[in-house]
């Protein structure tokens, strides 16, 4: 079952590596955007194929071995094949939400997640800059779902599918789609928004195919005329396309705050409290941010 899962999977992938990437670049320079730059094109390569290698290297020793192990303990409630399909889809998206959520949240794992919101460009090959070390951890995601009695294959499959979804909302030439998939799935409006470094945006739109986790757990916004989208980190690399710096600037940051002579509580907090958190209030989290954009602009993020 495994091979045929990777068969169906690379089918479905192949079209955007040999035809939509191809595609869009040439657009781009046909109309004089320049979305695509050689080092960070070839960064984004670069990041995915680490991160590819050690996923096949761990999903047996790790994913595999961990969902395996839940999934002998599962309640069978007898699903039905169709009910099966469907109740997995909205499952693993909403498990994919709270792992996004957490390595928002939480500096620990925003150091590995922060890889993939490094570039300033904004395309198809974006969603290909891969959270190299994240293959160590989001398997412990989706053991609810071996519990819930979903083969650890059948979920893995489906994050793999709804993965390739989510590298084609990494694009600028796509606007606002008709208002019931905005409402429904994530678009790439939506996803702009999530890459974007400007303050109303910082921790939004979350969901992976599926929007409506956002709108119920308040971090959708919508992209908003008057605010215009600018891709990266609210404070650049320095030496961006240094191959080791690029995966491991934010532990070397998270180092010097450890370093710091202060309570373990605090050297604690440096770890478990959201990005942008200190202990002396000399740098601030997104949402302490966002209170200030709301009261410097007199208005409110749009949410819902």
């Amino acid at each position: 079952m495994s091979d045929v899962y990777d068969h169906i999977v690379l089918l479905l992938s192949f079209p955007i590596y040999a035809i939509i990437i191809p595609l869009e670049i040439l657009l781009s320079n046909f109309q004089h955007r320049r979305f695509y730059s050689w080092k960070e094109t070839l960064m984004n390569i670069y990041l995915n194929g680490l991160n590819t290698a050690l996923d096949l290297i761990l999903r047996v020793f790790i994913g595999l071995s961990v969902l395996n192990f839940f999934y002998q303990y599962n309640i069978s409630l007898g699903w039905n094949p169709i009910i099966y399909w469907i109740v997995l889809l909205f499952a693993e998206d909403l498990c994919f939400w709270l792992e996004h959520y957490v390595d928002h949240s939480c500096r620990l794992f925003w150091a590995v997640h922060v890889t993939h919101h490094s570039s300033p460009e904004f395309n198809l090959s974006t969603g290909f800059r891969s959270s190299v070390l994240m293959p160590l951890y989001k398997y412990m995601y989706f053991i609810p779902l071996a519990l819930a009695g979903f083969n650890p294959l059948d979920a893995m499959f489906m994050y793999s599918i709804t993965q390739i979804y989510g590298i084609l909302v990494h694009t600028q030439h796509v606007k606002k789609l008709p208002r019931w998939i905005e409402y429904i799935f994530v678009t790439p409006s939506h996803h702009r928004v999530h890459h974007a470094s400007n303050i109303p945006y910082l921790d939004r739109n979350m969901g992976m195919l599926f929007i409506i986790w956002d709108r119920m757990f308040g971090t959708f916004t919508e992209e908003m005329p008057e605010e215009v989208p600018h891709f990266g980190l609210t404070k650049p690399i320095d030496n961006p396309v240094h191959p080791v710096r690029i995966i491991t600037h934010e532990w070397q940051e998270i180092g010097r705050d450890l370093g710091q002579k202060i309570p373990i509580k605090d050297k604690l907090k440096y770890l478990f409290n959201p990005p942008g958190w200190s202990h002396d209030g000399s740098r601030k989290t997104s949402k302490e941010l966002q209170k200030e954009w709301i009261v410097g602009n007199k208005q409110t993020i749009k949410m819902g």
